[in-house]
């Protein structure tokens, strides 16, 4: 961080007698004055591409967007967001699954697509600059000519962007090896929400002090807003080996993926999928997946090429055990990519075979996979709902696809009560409300059933240090009192005062 002091600030004041709304909409002329009427949108029909992100069930539209070319855009929209009280949200691509960049009705969108700039590339240092709005896949195109990668791969890497990244501490199939985005950024340059301009960590490995950039990745846009990322890239593997494993069985397969885990082996990737996202996959896209499998797994290996030979040899030993039917190694580039492509496909390609699909996130410990896709399968029968089950299996992350007809009334409900379920059965069994989808709006309801109240309130602590007036993405993340009993509104540090003055000691 920089060298700038961290206060605990009073709530802002809001114009007397004015709505939100109306502030907002009193903004926009400030707006235009302050980084250009082209970039600050009002027009309804134009506002409704921006009313949802991934998770498309929930649709707000915003009063203002603005458009964001450049950090000085950002910073002027913050500013004047926080000068009027106007609540904000700040989007990327658009493609997260958790609600986290719904717009508010009486906020502002402020939209990091523009800022798509590669400021630079260090391979030396092993480390990439970036504006927010960059691709996640052009981290790794800059990096490649230098044998170089950039490892966080979620499956919309095509089209993800890395603010998104950072705010929702994305995943991927190769976080099993390498770590998650928050193992992978070593530096933001963050636009706080009253304006002010801080970098948290920096291009050093190790910084001392509270990690401040640890808290910032996957707080959902709720401490602020990253205007610029330096990313850590990693070494190119010598040798990449992939195979595509066949089983009769769901339980043989996840007791394959313990297996290889178990005897030491670390694979770059384990991805699983089930009969029913295999029948998607195949519609789509063609992928060629073993007939008949009620599962498969996409397994990957890296590292030295004596190293993966030789743990390969042990994989299909282990897969053999485990009554694997079918075991095909990709010979070349062209076979790696078709085995990956039913994989990556599988979440769109789901909408082959269902009208509609729910898409949920959660993680439960590696060895406990047969008997929670078991009662996955239990609760999805008693419900009498499809599910198709995709994920990455190495480090127990599981995405559910729950299917439903959208024209039937109520079908969109009871999806999303048994996503919900599916989500208590993961923190019964020792896991988690999510893996790398973030909470969002979609599942700050369940912050209570893995948090305590204790838990809430350490964290509500920490986003008043950051956030006092409450005015970035209020909404997400927190269950509101409906929910879980919590007080109305939003909190401020005003409301804590005592306690917040120590926390603004400390920061």
């Amino acid at each position: 961080m920089s060298s700038t002091r961290w206060t605990v600030h009073a709530a802002l004041p809001h114009p007397a007698g004015a709505s939100s709304a109306a502030r907002a909409s009193g903004l926009a002329g400030r707006l235009r004055a302050a980084v250009g009427a082209a970039k600050v949108l009002t027009d309804p029909a134009q506002l409704r591409t921006y009313e949802c992100d991934g998770l498309a069930t929930v649709r707000v539209r915003p009063s203002v967007v603005v458009l964001a070319e450049r950090r000085e855009d950002v910073v002027a929209a913050v500013r004047l967001c926080a000068e009027a009280g106007v609540p904000f949200v700040a989007r990327g691509s658009g493609t997260g699954l958790s609600g986290g960049a719904v717009p508010v009705a009486d906020g502002v969108l402020i939209v990091l697509s523009r800022l798509r700039a590669v400021r630079s590339v260090d391979p030396d240092n092993a480390r990439v600059v970036v504006e927010p709005g960059v691709i996640n896949l052009w981290v790794t195109r800059e990096a490649a000519p230098y044998g170089q990668a950039y490892a966080p791969d979620p499956s919309s890497q095509q089209v993800c962007s890395i603010g998104g990244n950072v705010a929702e501490n994305a995943g991927g199939a190769h976080c099993l090896k390498y770590g998650f985005t928050v193992n992978h950024v070593m530096g933001a340059e963050v636009v706080l929400p009253d304006g002010e301009v801080v970098h948290l960590g920096g291009t050093a490995p190790e910084h001392p002090g509270f990690d401040l950039l640890g808290a910032f990745v996957g707080s959902e846009g709720t401490l602020g807003i990253a205007t610029e990322v330096t990313v850590r890239t990693v070494q190119a593997p010598e040798s990449v080996q992939t195979m595509l494993v066949g089983f009769h069985s769901v339980a043989d397969a996840a007791g394959t993926v313990s297996d290889i885990i178990a005897e030491g082996i670390l694979p770059a990737a384990v991805e699983m999928m089930d009969a029913l996202a295999i029948e998607a996959a195949e519609a789509a896209v063609r992928c060629g997946y073993p007939r008949g499998a009620v599962a498969v797994l996409v397994i990957e290996l890296d590292g030295p090429r004596v190293e993966v030979d030789e743990q390969f040899r042990q994989v299909e030993r282990i897969a053999t055990a485990r009554h694997a039917f079918e075991t095909r190694i990709a010979r070349d580039a062209e076979e790696r990519a078709l085995m990956w492509k039913g994989r990556k496909s599988a979440f769109a390609a789901v909408g082959r075979i269902s009208p509609a699909y729910y898409v949920q996130d959660g993680v439960i410990p590696r060895t406990k996979l047969p008997e929670v896709l078991d009662e996955v399968r239990r609760l999805a029968d008693a419900a009498g709902i499809r599910v198709a089950n995709v994920f990455h299996a190495g480090d127990g992350n599981l995405h559910p696809l729950i299917l439903f007809d959208d024209k039937v009334e109520g079908a969109a409900h009871a999806a999303e009560q048994l996503g919900f379920a599916i989500l208590d059965l993961c923190v019964a069994s020792g896991g988690s409300i999510t893996g790398e989808h973030g909470v969002g709006v979609e599942k700050k309801s369940k912050m209570t059933t893995q948090f305590s109240a204790d838990d809430l309130d350490t964290m509500h602590r920490l986003r008043c240090a950051f956030d006092p007036a409450g005015l970035a993405n209020p909404g997400k993340q927190f269950p509101t009192p409906r929910l879980c009993g919590e007080r109305p509104g939003v909190r401020t540090a005003a409301e804590d005062e005592g306690r917040d003055a120590a926390l603004g000691e400390v920061f």
